[in-house]
């Protein structure tokens, strides 16, 4: 079997201090790896060695050791060995990157790499992290966490990819590659039982329908029961519920003209998250009290459903030899309604009955150019998008706030990256892309007489907080300069400035009534980061070692506020703000090792470290009434300051078939859920995980043993806090899975 173990992290750098205990760690590693390299060098050098891994980071394939950029690729054998059947998974593969599930629902994605993410997944604003289909752009974060099937590989690019990849890449990108088409008959299926009565099928095949025109497809479902439930309806809380399938067409019209048509549909229909209460309720005294932080209680129907879809059309012109003419045509367009239930009792202290809608369609034309000298991309894009929702507060029942809108976005960009081979050793890269996004937005905010849904027409309507108009323009330059120096065939080194760009928008849940100047735009923010890095292979291809230092400065960031403010003796509403209110300074250091210490035997480490701080935070308090500067007490979200994992696996050949055995500790520090402290703000935690996997020598059967979390670690890596007597002390933390353990079987022809 082909094992396709891919790590790239570079070494992070800050400018005030590197932990010594991060640097011992790295430094060591390195030459622990070196040492084991020389040790089992006599162990037949010539055969031993590491895979080529591929990635498309500079949107054309290339191997993952020339391309000057931190990747992470996985390719697909690499996730099944190591049971990673979601895209939040691969995260403890990569460096100083955050991707986990939301609190609300099982598809909604929280991403952050390097400090830079969208903490908010309301509708309307824009992610700091670019999620990719192939080569087209998720807008939205509902549905973008991706069960992995039908997937030839999936790349993390960590840092701004703005250049290339455009839209809302400041943090960087993340790309679920599927399968190609080549025509061969092949067919794959594979069931999972498990832990909670987990009942998983994939199936997926493709064949050709003449000697030109291929035809894939795939569909999945995952099915759990809940982790716990709602103690006063009986609900699961925390299950799964979940279709989704893909098909795809390719007609090779000729020689240098191919069009491939695809469409995929996700539904998710598992029910939502009701999270755990770090304190006793006092409006709801009858309810049961969890003992577990899976179990809560609700006063909302458990319903809950997320539907993603998208259909392109990508068409590859090969001009020449060197030049390449590419056209990429997608829509994609997604629904979720939702019950929140911000208190987790059967008393509706504060419920959120919400729904999103989003629509977007895209054209991108490509035109590639490669050669001995020059490898060279440039484009045209264009994005139309509109996302449209409402939410309720319902606040004991007896009001409800409603608070809606829509933001229509229309952006057009022009970019253009080439490097250029000096000599035999140096090359260097420019690069810059231009952007420029149109919004009109409508924004309401009114207050109604009892229990309201957002799609209820009906509702005895009170007053009006919110009520505006309004349309703005951002436009941005982000340039890219590198140098690349390939000392030999095994070690590269570069360097390279990046500016990064987030545009700007509206609040869709501004209330006037609280800050009247709440219908001003907020702007677009930008980052410049300067990274240097190294690409390595030693011992005759056994070991690989990439890493890179980083430093970032990080301007007009834009902070989403929300608090709970006493408009009126007993009366409380959520006040939200997005402000560019903060500079800051994010540095770190990224290590990627991988040894082949045998044939049979390879070790792998990833370590990244975030220094991460703030130098100004200024946003208007409305409870004090006045502007505040709170840097000093501010920290990042969702950003650990050590991310680390230590992962092996071992082959076994055996007259019955080869067994490999996987096994992986990852590590995450302490971590901040909201920019301010709060009681939701959890330790550091170690997962342990392992696998045993057979496949049979003839290659069609395949059995999966996978334990996740063998150690039933316990942590809470999201939450609501509204932790005011008059919200009845809604703090609710949101925990990762507990240990689960399941079985697959498999069979491809």
């Amino acid at each position: 079997m082909a094992h396709n173990n891919n790590i790239d992290a570079p070494h992070k750098y800050s400018r005030t201090l590197i932990k010594p205990s991060l640097l011992a760690l790295a430094i060591s590693g390195s030459f622990t790896g070196a040492a084991l390299a020389q040790d089992a060098a006599a162990e037949d050098e010539t055969s031993v060695k590491l895979e080529r891994i591929e990635v498309t980071a500079r949107r054309t394939v290339e191997n993952l050791q020339t391309v000057p950029v931190a990747v992470t690729s996985m390719g697909e054998e690499e996730l099944a060995q190591r049971g990673l059947d979601n895209l939040t998974a691969v995260a403890q593969y990569s460096p100083n990157t955050t991707l986990q599930v939301s609190r609300g629902t099982n598809s909604t994605l929280t991403a952050y790499i390097r400090g830079i993410g969208q903490q908010d997944p309301l509708w309307g604003f824009e992610p700091g992290v670019g999620i990719y289909i192939d080569d087209v752009y998720m807008a939205r974060p509902q549905g973008a966490a991706l069960d992995v099937y039908d997937v030839e590989r999936v790349e993390v690019l960590r840092g701004p990819q703005g250049t290339l990849y455009g839209r809302n890449t400041i943090g960087g990108a993340v790309k679920y590659v599927t399968k190609q088409l080549t025509g061969d008959n092949e067919f794959a299926v594979r069931g999972t039982i498990g832990t909670k009565n987990q009942r998983d099928l994939k199936v997926s095949g493709q064949t050709g329908l003449t000697d030109n025109v291929f035809i894939s497809g795939a569909f999945a479902t995952f099915n759990r029961d809940g982790f716990g439930k709602f103690l006063n309806t009986g609900d699961d809380n925390y299950n799964k519920e979940l279709m989704t399938g893909r098909v795809s067409l390719q007609w090779n019209v000729n020689e240098r003209f191919r069009m491939l048509l695809s469409a995929d549909k996700t539904v998710d229909d598992s029910n939502p998250r009701g999270g755990f209460r770090l304190f006793p309720s006092a409006l709801a005294p009858n309810d049961t009290v969890p003992t577990s932080v899976y179990d809560a209680n609700i006063s909302m129907p458990v319903e809950n459903k997320v539907e993603t879809e998208g259909q392109s059309i990508t068409m590859t012109l090969d001009l020449s030899d060197n030049w390449t003419l590419k056209s990429v045509t997608a829509h994609r367009e997604g629904t979720t309604d939702t019950n929140i239930d911000f208190d987790s009792t059967s008393f509706p202290t504060l419920d959120i009955p919400a729904f999103y809608e989003d629509t977007q369609v895209s054209q991108e034309l490509q035109l590639l150019y490669s050669d001995d000298k020059l490898k060279f991309a440039s484009g045209l894009y264009y994005y139309d998008g509109e996302a449209c929702g409402a939410f309720g507060q319902v606040v004991y029942g007896a009001s409800t706030t409603e608070n809606g809108g829509c933001v229509q976005t229309d952006s057009i960009a022009a970019y253009a990256q080439g490097t250029y081979q000096l000599d035999d050793k140096w090359s260097l890269t420019f690069g810059g892309r231009y952007t420029k996004d149109d919004k009109d937005a409508s924004v309401y905010r009114y207050i109604y007489a009892g229990y309201k849904f957002p799609r209820d027409p009906d509702g005895v309507y009170l007053s009006t907080q919110t009520e505006f108009t309004g349309s703005e323009s951002f436009s941005h330059f982000s340039p890219r300069i590198g140098a690349e120096y390939q000392y030999s065939r095994d070690l590269m080194l570069y360097g390279s400035y990046t500016n990064g760009f987030k545009s700007g928008g509206f609040d869709m849940r501004a209330n006037q009534s609280i800050n009247p100047d709440a219908d001003e735009p907020y702007q677009e923010e930008t980052v410049d980061t300067y990274e240097l890095g190294m690409k390595s292979e030693w011992f005759e291809q056994r070991l690989r070692l990439n890493a890179a230092v980083f430093m970032s400065s990080y301007d007009d960031m834009q902070v989403t506020v929300q608090r709970s403010v006493e408009t009126s003796p007993g009366v409380i509403t959520v006040a939200s703000q997005v402000l560019n209110a903060a500079s800051a300074d994010i540095n770190g250091v990224e290590l990627e090792a991988q040894f082949a210490v045998s044939r049979s035997f390879d070790i792998s480490m990833i370590v990244g470290y975030v220094d991460a701080s703030f130098n100004k935070v200024e946003f208007f308090d409305p409870n004090q009434q006045q502007v505040v500067d709170v840097s000093d007490v501010w920290a990042f979200a969702n950003t650990p300051e050590l991310t680390a994992t230590l992962a092996g696996k071992y082959s076994i050949a055996t007259d019955v078939g080869e067994f490999v055995i996987t096994a992986n500790m990852a590590h995450r520090s302490e971590t901040q859920i909201f920019e301010t402290p709060s009681l939701l703000d959890y330790g550091g935690y170690t997962l342990f995980n392992a696998g045993v996997n057979w496949y049979s020598n003839d290659g069609h059967w395949d059995i999966s043993l996978q334990g996740k979390n063998l150690g039933d670690k316990q942590a809470r890596i999201a939450g609501y806090n509204f932790g005011v007597a008059a919200l009845d002390t809604s703090v609710l933390g949101f925990y990762i899975d507990p240990r689960t353990v399941s079985l697959s079987v498999g069979y491809r022809f």
